[in-house]
């Protein structure tokens, strides 16, 4: 189950969204749903409604016992390091250790400005807060100077429930350079199919690096397809669409 708000007041509360959205994951243990996402986004009804996906798992990991509950995806850009690597593991307790850690880099103009970030830093900073989630969040008394973030001698806590990190996940779209650095370091890939049959390259692409790394297995790859149900099948295909093409006039206004 992925919950991706596109949703702003007008339509519907904050309140009633996520009182849906939980009322779904109820379903989950009953039908047999693996895994609850959601998006971190802001002030937009495009994700808006999802500034923090930890606190929203945190309420479905009371809901469902069984599910794995992934950030589908924390947005190092916007955040410190130490105030992520905490969430997850509080996450991961909560849930006795179901959590599973997405990462991404931003692309909504709109949270760039609002934050004061330059789209110049994003590759930078996405790289150096990944990492130094993954120190915090495997090793104790951490010392690291970014170029970004910096800190000595910090345990973070609490310390995770799956050892010795949840398994990170790390968004690509259609760059092979960012499918390979995935599996350079042994991180799974989360991705939305919007290159057709190109789609097949990159997770080979993504595997082979994974592979000459000397990482065990294939890794994992999570595939987001656009869907609406409607007894109308072209009723159907032009609703689905309209969030897919607001999501690519983003990519190209950014």
């Amino acid at each position: 189950m992925q919950f991706f708000p596109d949703v702003g007041p007008d339509l519907k509360s904050g309140a009633e969204y996520w009182a849906d959205c939980l009322a779904l994951v109820d379903l989950a243990d009953e039908y047999g749903f693996s895994h609850v996402r959601t998006v971190e986004h802001y002030f937009q009804p495009y994700g808006g409604y999802s500034p923090n996906p930890h606190v929203f798992l945190a309420a479905a990991a009371m809901r469902s016992k069984k599910a794995r509950l992934v950030t589908g995806a924390v947005l190092p850009i916007f955040n410190n390091p130490l105030k992520i690597a905490g969430e997850i593991g509080m996450l991961d307790a909560i849930s006795d250790g179901r959590m599973e850690c997405g990462f991404a880099r931003a692309f909504l103009p709109v949270e760039f400005e609002i934050f004061k970030r330059s789209f110049d830093e994003s590759k930078a900073r996405f790289a150096e807060g990944v990492e130094q989630v993954r120190r915090l969040l495997e090793d104790e008394n951490v010392t690291m100077d970014g170029e970004f973030n910096s800190f000595a001698g910090v345990t973070s806590l609490p310390r995770p429930t799956q050892k010795p990190r949840p398994p990170f996940w790390v968004a690509a779209l259609i760059t092979p350079d960012s499918f390979a650095n995935a599996g350079r370091l042994g991180y799974d890939v989360m991705a939305i199919p919007l290159t057709g049959g190109m789609m097949n390259e990159l997770i080979q692409t993504y595997r082979q690096a994974r592979a000459e790394a000397g990482h065990e297995g294939p890794g994992r790859v999570m595939l987001a397809h656009h869907l609406f149900c409607h007894q109308d099948q072209a009723k159907a295909i032009d609703i689905a669409r309209e969030p897919l093409n607001r999501y690519l006039k983003s990519l190209v206004n950014a």
